[in-house]
């Protein structure tokens, strides 16, 4: 599948991966401050933002989809760098195709099960009621039961579409149904990527704990680990300067 993809600048390709519910343009600081010095390519994942619509969500299926769509561009070899569920698209790609990657940032997120804390999300997104003339007031109140933070709910009203016909951008009804695939980690038939690797958490967040690093280390075994201050779980908008700084200095 060839995903819907932005560029700007020049130089060695960067690719950017997006995480659940997001989409290319979360990366858009990131993106233009990284291209003072390189081309960078941020992708929509499949069911996510312009790109094609599909039944399955497979990591490797979304893997090949960003391989298969960085090579139509002629943008491999690249550094490659995902995060959340993007981070787990980019492990199985460099685990799929070492070759193609360069340098590899997995940001915020382990090769491991994670507990199903965004299906309650999908759940309240579904609950919105379509109705023409429908609002971004009144889809946030909808929201606001369920999803405390007015910065998630800000996140996940991104794709959805306002006035006489709303709906969504997004295959909803899909990425639902793929929510426990995508909570997990497969098992892949490849057994390590050996080039250069980042793990960067942020400060505030635990999705990468001390008893992830030996499941990392068995599948990257280049594998360094940096905290990023001042940030959540959605580091490169909690702290975008910090977060380009340390690609800047990976591909260095």
């Amino acid at each position: 599948m060839i995903l819907s993809a932005t560029e700007v600048g020049a130089g060695a390709p960067i690719a950017l991966l997006h995480g659940l519910f997001g989409a290319a343009t979360n990366f858009g600081t990131v993106q233009k401050r990284l291209a003072a010095g390189h081309r960078v390519v941020t992708l929509d994942l499949r069911n996510h933002g312009s790109s094609p619509h599909a039944a399955h969500m497979g990591y490797p299926a979304m893997a090949e989809d960003v391989l298969e769509t960085l090579r139509s561009l002629g943008a491999l070899p690249c550094t490659l760098v995902g995060h959340s569920m993007g981070g787990k698209v980019a492990m199985a790609a460099a685990l799929e195709a070492p070759g193609a990657i360069t340098r590899l940032l997995v940001a915020d997120i382990a090769p491991v099960r994670y507990p199903p804390s965004f299906r309650h999300f999908a759940e309240a997104m579904a609950a919105i009621p379509l109705q023409p003339g429908l609002t971004r007031i009144v889809a946030d109140q909808a929201l606001a039961a369920t999803v405390d933070s007015p910065a998630v709910r800000a996140f996940l009203l991104q794709n959805l579409r306002f006035g006489e016909a709303p709906g969504w951008r997004i295959n909803l009804a899909a990425i639902a149904r793929s929510l426990p695939g995508i909570e997990e980690w497969p098992q892949l038939d490849e057994t390590a990527y050996r080039g250069p690797t980042l793990f960067v958490g942020g400060e505030r967040s635990d999705y990468i704990r001390p008893e992830h690093r030996q499941a990392i280390r068995d599948l990257f075994p280049a594998a360094r680990f940096v905290t990023l201050k001042n940030a959540g779980h959605w580091l490169h908008a909690d702290n975008p300067a910090g977060f380009v700084a340390l690609v800047e200095s990976f591909v260095a």
